[in-house]
């Protein structure tokens, strides 16, 4: 029995747990979250109409602290509730969480659009390219802010970063802070672009071949899928389209029904910038992934290839798909790797195909040649003819 401020909806959001496609028993599970989070809202003298994202993270918090009901906590339940809660007019139908609240949530919010609209960035980039932005604004002295900056702000912003964090992470904050000035002075908010006063971080980096996998542990990893289960069937159809085609997780991930061409053979693989290419869909390819849409797939109506095994049966993110390859690596007794190594394993198995390294480029869609070069040197028994002989080694 629910009691409290939440009671009244009990009933609303069970039907949109079911509709969700939560079983009974899963139901049972969120509702009794719920149920608790009702009665914190009553201990605190709060109604239901003063329910948001801030108030549900406090909650959690709360749970966390009492170290009680451990198997029953769920933030995407909590989420469906506010999303209730929103239909029937309880909660505003703008209010969300993390909703710009102050002058630099807005104008980092602006500079979120600018990335994805303008520069058409993925998303794991625009993450963070923000966070860069937000720690320079944050350092920026609070009597001066953007209207007075200069170029020593930007220095010192990057020599503070170096201090604390890894030459890599310094180089992607100089990009991301690169961006952000950029932004300032195509919007006006900067009468200088001081893009270029963030100097590049220079560090040693390590000149290695291109780590693949190799032919045994590729089958493997397939063989570790058990296609019995939708489970299997899901994972299965994930690797095979690293391993053949080269995908990035994130492009696995963002794949639509709308993206395949059963009748072409074809597919659309929407990459980096907003880029688009047309892929040919190998048979086995498309033999995986049709398995998973009649006999693995979630009924939904979202278009989304791949969604989670367990509801709310919401599209994978681009970490389930490496996930998903960790979790093959363990089954298949095989050394873990991450799910760019099978990108790799798809353009050596490539080169030891003599495919030309253009042809290469294209599958795997480099925006430039050079990006495509690294795998020339993965056919070593060619270079060996490029070397020059060794003083006096014919007579050892």
């Amino acid at each position: 029995m629910m009691t409290g401020p939440l009671a009244p909806f009990a009933d609303a959001y069970r039907a949109e747990l079911y509709r969700r496609g939560y079983t009974v028993r899963s139901a049972v599970s969120e509702l009794r979250q719920v149920a608790r989070l009702s009665c914190w809202l009553a201990a605190r003298g709060l109604t239901a109409a003063e329910l948001s994202g801030t108030r549900v993270d406090e909650f959690m918090l709360w749970q966390r602290a009492e170290g009680r009901y451990r198997s029953h906590w769920s933030r995407p339940g909590l989420r469906c509730l506010l999303d209730v809660l929103r239909g029937l007019g309880v909660l505003a139908a703008d209010e969300e969480p993390g909703a710009p609240s102050s002058p630099t949530d807005e104008l980092l919010a602006c500079f979120e659009r600018y990335l994805l609209a303008e520069r058409g960035l993925a998303a794991g980039t625009v993450v963070l390219y923000r966070a860069a932005a937000r720690r320079f604004v944050d350092g920026l002295p609070p009597d001066r802010g953007l209207a007075g900056l200069a170029a020593g702000d930007v220095t010192a912003a990057v020599l503070r970063e170096s201090k604390v964090v890894s030459v890599s992470a310094t180089q992607n904050f100089v990009k991301g802070l690169r961006s952000f000035l950029r932004f300032c002075f195509v919007e006006g908010l900067v009468d200088t672009d001081f893009s270029q006063a963030a100097l590049l971080v220079r560090g040693r980096r390590s000149s290695t071949l291109p780590r693949g996998i190799s032919s045994a542990d590729a089958r493997a990893l397939l063989g570790s899928c058990d296609r019995r289960h939708a489970l299997g069937r899901r994972d299965y159809a994930i690797m095979s389209l690293l391993l053949r085609l080269g995908l990035r997780r994130g492009e696995v991930a963002g794949l639509t029904l709308d993206d395949i061409d059963w009748r072409a053979g074809e597919l659309v693989v929407r990459g980096k910038g907003a880029r688009q290419d047309r892929l040919p869909l190998p048979a086995d390819v498309g033999q995986a992934i049709a398995a998973y849409l009649r006999r693995g797939r979630p009924r939904s109506s979202r278009r989304e290839v791949f969604l989670r095994a367990k509801a709310p049966y919401d599209p994978i993110a681009s970490g389930t798909v490496a996930s998903t390859v960790r979790r093959a690596c363990r089954r298949a007794g095989i050394a873990e790797v991450g799910s760019h190594r099978l990108r790799h394993t798809a353009a050596c198995e490539m080169v030891g195909a003599d495919v030309p390294l253009v042809r290469i480029g294209q599958v795997l869609r480099h925006q430039s040649l050079q990006s495509t070069a690294i795998y020339a040197r993965v056919d070593v028994e060619r270079l060996r003819l490029l070397a020059a002989p060794w003083p006096g080694g014919a007579q050892r």
